[in-house]
């Protein structure tokens, strides 16, 4: 046969072996397992503490985007901006999305046939046996040497018929969804962190400034008592008192510069800073309470990045349960040999030295002890697993959004009557100390009040710190400024 003719006859085969390999694309289109549909979670129509809190509307000082600006505080704001670089939960979440958005390419790889080169020289030789040699009178080993020389292309392609690889990529996909809106959360979680412990800091300046001033108070309080004593008009009672009640009053500023240092200490911890390299200089508070609409609670599910999370974990477990089933199907895979082979190097890229192969192959497991049946079992409960997971998640968010929304609208209240609290207390410790020293009043009764006039004026103070930190965590509660259509990007 000439050469054309093996040629012609090499297309015949080609075309006859494409048949199969366009059948098989078109049945590509399968998909086995159920088609994901986002579970049901129970969503209220209203939240119940917002009966006066004012619906969203469309406003630049709702919480998106850099919302600590909301507080307008300088520091603060150039504080969260070392968050968002050098916290390391921040950058192990943010490799966690690189992980996944790797492993989604790596899944996608297997939709494309795998093509692999190779070159190989081979040079052997065989025995053939003994004979006998009468002219030299011994024995002689006869062999042969050969040589081989290859140069090949193999290629392979598992056909994807029952989606089995798409499900997977699908699964891969939404996982990398899913830590993608982790890395949301984690940046949330370490932004309200740092704002909550870096205004609690500035409620603890206020708290170590009002010591500092009670303490120089008393210490005139306690100059006055001595010198009363000198003239014999107060006992020693009364100074003894007054020494106590200014002691305790200094072991309080430290404690409450204790409370401080590690509130900075923990700043420092989540800009990515060891505790020593970051100083914090005291200034006087300024207490903003932002005015934060409220979204319907339906929103919810949109804004809360740990929701999305779990959200985009059941779309995943839900896709591996196709990839379970699309194991009971058979498989086929088709594969493609081309190269040159030759016994000399001279001739290895000539046309007589030049062979090729192209087949399909199916595969199906018979018997597998059950294998495939436990495995889309383990598959479904696992589904099954991060539903329950994912509506636990959003009643836990509806719970922080109703917590932080009574603590607000209760504490707004709390405030005003301790107001109230903190003058009277200072009043009656007026009137005491005036009556003290007209004569009319004990020391006791002056430094009851005193002290109870201090713990009042603190209490306030800590009010003011808890209003602060809850302003914050009903911010964090609806979403701060994240919306899961960034999730979008992470898909691609």
């Amino acid at each position: 046969m000439s050469n054309n003719s093996k040629m012609n006859a090499a297309r015949r085969i080609s075309a006859r072996m494409a048949l199969p390999i366009l059948f098989t694309a078109g049945l590509s289109g399968c998909m086995v397992g159920p088609d994901y549909v986002r579970p049901a979670a129970p969503v209220p129509a209203a939240y119940k503490e917002a009966a006066s809190w004012k619906v969203a509307q469309p406003s630049d000082v709702s919480p998106r985007g850099n919302w600590w600006e909301m507080f307008g505080d300088p520091d603060l704001n150039a504080l969260e901006v070392q968050v968002e670089i050098s916290n390391q939960t921040i950058q192990a979440a943010e490799a966690r999305v690189r992980e996944a958005s790797a492993a989604t390419q790596a899944a996608r790889a297997a939709l494309f046939p795998v093509v692999s080169g190779n070159a190989s020289a081979v040079r052997s030789s065989r025995g053939t046996g003994t004979t006998n040699s009468t002219t030299t009178g011994g024995n002689s080993t006869i062999g042969s040497v050969n040589n081989s020389y290859n140069i090949a292309l193999d290629a392979s392609w598992e056909i994807d018929l029952w989606g089995g690889i798409r499900r997977g990529i699908e699964a891969s996909a939404d996982t990398a969804q899913a830590t993608a809106a982790d890395l949301a959360g984690a940046r949330l979680s370490a932004q309200a962190l740092l704002a909550q412990d870096y205004l609690l800091l500035r409620v603890q300046d206020a708290q170590i400034a009002l010591l500092r001033e009670t303490v120089t108070n008393y210490e005139r309080s306690l100059q006055l008592t001595r010198n009363q004593y000198a003239a014999g008009i107060a006992g020693r009672g009364d100074v003894t008192q007054a020494e106590a009640q200014l002691k305790s009053t200094q072991a309080q500023v430290f404690d409450a510069q204790i409370v401080r240092a590690q509130l900075e200490h923990a700043i420092a911890v989540l800009v990515g800073k060891p505790p020593s390299d970051l100083t914090i200089e005291a200034k006087p508070l300024v207490a903003v309470y932002p005015d934060i609409p409220m979204a319907l609670p339906s929103t919810l599910l949109e804004r809360r990045p740990d929701i999305a999370a779990a959200e985009r974990r059941a779309a995943s477990a839900n896709a591996q349960i196709g990839v379970a089933q699309a194991a009971f199907f058979p498989t086929l895979s088709l594969s493609a040999v081309g190269g040159f082979q030759s016994s000399a190097i001279g001739n290895l890229l000539s046309l007589p030295s030049r062979y090729w192969s192209l087949g399909p192959a199916l595969a199906q497991a018979i018997f597998d002890a059950g294998l495939r049946s436990a495995q889309k079992a383990q598959a479904i409960a696992t589904y099954d697993e991060t539903v329950a997971n994912y509506r636990s998640t959003v009643l836990t968010g509806f719970q922080d959004v109703e917590d932080n929304l009574t603590s607000l609208a209760l504490l707004a209240q709390e405030v005003s009557v301790q107001d109230d609290a903190v003058k009277a207390a200072r009043e009656s410790a007026t009137i005491a100390n005036n009556q003290y020293k007209a004569g009319t009043a004990s020391y006791l009764a002056v430094v009851v009040l005193q002290a109870n006039a201090l713990s009042n004026e603190r209490t306030a103070l800590a009010i003011v710190g808890r209003r602060l930190v809850a302003s914050v965590g009903l911010i964090k509660a609806v979403g701060g400024g994240w919306d899961a259509a960034a999730l979008a990007q992470a898909k691609q």
